[in-house]
């Protein structure tokens, strides 16, 4: 015989929330934003009191810095990058910190600032990196030339900015010697031309800046070559031709003048060598 299958009861019905179920879920959906807007005003509120009990200092960011130390933050490295001449005593002056003091209330960007008015410096980053590290990138002015004026020697760099001062015979016999008022601002231009003639530029013993809108170079020999103003790329150029084709430098001359577009002057010597010697520019230290 066959067995007669009976239907399956159906699955019970979930109840449906009741009233009140469904008024505590809208609550609870209400309540959780506050409750963290309540937490964050909570931490806020500790912050200010921990700043206003432990805090020491003039402003509100010493007084965090302050209160931050007495939680750990205190400065426990001091790195620097890049430092080859910058004097370390004015770099650890300008800079102003010290390990133990407090890392927060320190400000990065007036650090900064002191620090790139070290003549040697050309830029510098200040950073804070937590939790006890203060790192200074330093970029130096390279040494250019020797600047002479007034019976003085300076080092400037090729935007004409004066380095140095001091420590100029380390750096005498590797940098070239350019005289008078102007010349730090105007002597890349000429640097960079005489650089294309390497047979001019080795008998150069200094440039010399007149009325501070053209040069004058004074060679080993004695002879002064006077360049026209504006053109010394092309004045050199000649004088190297001729150079070559007629070793016009070897020649006793005083001078040459070459500030006429279409034709030079030479001028004989007429002195003795002593009196020449007692003209030129002041050797660069030794």
């Amino acid at each position: 015989m066959s067995r007669v299958k009976r239907p399956r009861a159906p699955a019970p019905m979930p109840d449906r929330p009741g009233r009140w179920q469904v008024l505590l879920r809208r609550q609870r959906r209400l309540l959780l934003p506050a409750g963290i807007g309540l937490g964050v005003l909570v931490a806020i509120a500790g912050l200010f009191t921990v700043v206003h009990i432990a805090g020491r200092g003039s402003n509100f960011a010493e007084r965090v810095g302050d209160a931050a130390a007495r939680l750990g933050l205190r400065v426990a490295h001091i790195e620097v990058q890049g430092r080859v001449k910058t004097p370390e005593p004015l770099l650890r002056a300008a800079l102003g910190i010290n390990p133990g003091d407090p890392i927060l209330g320190y400000s990065v960007d007036a650090a900064r600032a002191r620090i790139e008015l070290i003549r040697w410096v050309q830029s510098a980053t200040v950073e804070r990196r937590l939790p006890d590290t203060i790192l200074v990138k330093l970029t130096e002015r390279r040494p250019f030339a020797v600047w002479q004026h007034d019976g003085k020697f300076r080092l400037i760099d090729r935007d004409g900015q004066v380095v140095t001062d001091s420590d100029v015979a380390d750096f005498a016999s590797q940098l070239p010697l350019v005289v008078g008022l102007g010349a730090p601002e105007a002597a890349a231009a000429l640097l960079d031309a005489l650089a294309t003639q390497p047979a001019i530029q080795a008998r150069v013993v200094a440039a010399v800046r007149v009325g501070e809108r053209r040069w004058n170079l004074r060679l080993k020999n004695g002879m002064d070559v006077l360049l026209p103003e504006g053109a010394e790329r092309q004045a050199l150029a000649r004088l190297a031709e001729l150079q070559a084709d007629h070793a016009l430098l070897n020649r006793p001359l005083q001078a040459i003048d070459m500030r006429l577009p279409d034709r030079f002057v030479f001028r004989p010597q007429t002195t003795p060598a002593a009196t020449k010697d007692a003209a030129q520019p002041a050797r660069k230290p030794t």
